[in-house]
Parts: C-alpha cells; sequence; structure tokens
C-alpha cells in the first residue's frame, strides 16, 4: 500500500466530519454532511466516480487538522494538504479537481459577474484570503490546466452543498465508488 488506504479516509470522515463546515454558522452543515452532499450532486449531474470521488474528498485537508477549526482566518492551503495525503492512492483525474477547486472559485469570480454576491460571508473572506479573484490573465491560464473545468464543476457543487438536513446517503455508499479509483494496492 503506497496511499493512505481507504480506511484512514473513513477514519478521517468518522474521526473529524463532525466539525462544522462554517463554524461561525451554528447552522451550518457538518464536514462530512458537506462532503455527501457535493458527492450527492455529483452522482446525480451524471459524472464519472473520479469527479464523484474528487466530490467526496475535495475538503479532506481541513479534517487534517487536530483542531477542526485550525484553519480559520487564514488560508489554510487545504486542497494541498488533501492532495499530498491521497497522491499515491489516487490518479490525477481524482486530485485535479480537489487541488483547483479553490482556484476555481477565484477563476468563477473572475468570469461570472454574479458569482461573487452568491458566496457566504464566510467564502468571501477565504476568497480573499486565497488571493482574491483572477485577473483575466490568471483565469485564462487556470482554465487552460488539465482538471480545470471538472474543478469548476466541484466548485458548483461545493458552493451548493451547504443545504442543512439535506437527505443524503451516509459514507458507506460512496465507499466502493472511491475504491475503484484507488491506484492498485491502495483500497
Amino acid at each position: 500500500m503506497n496511499g493512505p488506504g481507504i480506511k484512514r479516509i473513513i477514519d478521517l470522515f468518522e474521526e473529524r466530519g463532525a466539525a462544522r463546515y462554517e463554524s461561525g454558522a451554528p447552522d451550518s452543515v457538518s464536514q462530512l454532511e458537506h462532503a455527501l452532499q457535493c458527492a450527492v450532486l455529483a452522482e446525480a449531474a451524471g459524472v464519472d466516480a473520479h469527479l464523484i470521488t474528487a466530490s467526496l474528498l475535495h475538503d479532506l485537508g481541513h479534517l487534517m487538522y487536530a483542531d477542526a477549526h485550525a484553519f480559520e482566518a487564514r488560508n489554510d492551503a487545504h486542497e494541498h494538504r488533501a492532495v499530498s495525503f491521497l497522491r499515491d492512492a489516487f490518479p490525477d483525474s481524482v486530485l485535479d479537481p480537489i487541488r483547483l477547486h479553490v482556484a476555481a472559485k477565484r477563476y468563477l469570480c473572475a468570469t461570472e459577474s454574479d458569482y461573487y454576491d452568491g458566496l457566504s460571508q464566510a467564502s468571501k473572506l477565504s476568497l480573499e484570503l486565497q488571493g482574491g479573484v483572477y485577473t483575466p490573465i490568471q483565469a485564462a491560464s487556470f482554465i487552460a490546466q488539465a482538471g480545470a473545468r471538472d474543478a469548476v464543476q466541484l466548485r458548483r457543487w461545493d458552493d451548493q452543498a451547504k443545504r442543512k438536513n439535506a437527505a443524503t446517503p451516509p459514507l458507506a455508499y460512496f465507499i466502493d465508488g472511491v475504491r475503484t479509483c484507488m491506484r492498485p494496492g491502495n483500497a
């Protein structure tokens, strides 16, 4: 086994998934609820298992902090932390959308005039901490990258996956799909 293995991924969700997605909002969904909602939205869109898996795991970097809220008020680079953790276990088709989902918010703010207005206050704050809205040149460079279009779609699901009490299947429902995406020897 080279990567974290499915058990370690499940353990992270079980140990830290109850943390609030936006801690300053008492009615916020949990990290696990957010991940499950993202995966449900991806599945409903009919995308392949790799993008569903990326949707489920995109914020795993937040769960890697002992204090689930240690990342607030600064750019925690959680997307890079997740990719570093998952790199040996998954192919680029899973990793690229995770790696680029934060930058996709910067891209959408630059290319869609009403996108910024739809962001939560917490998301607007994190946007500034993450470098702010892309310039036109930065936006063009972003979208030209491998996985960028998938990251933009993931970002849209990320934005929608904050509904309190939304019905989702349990984490176990997605595990077989996650396993199919893993490199041999990691499941």
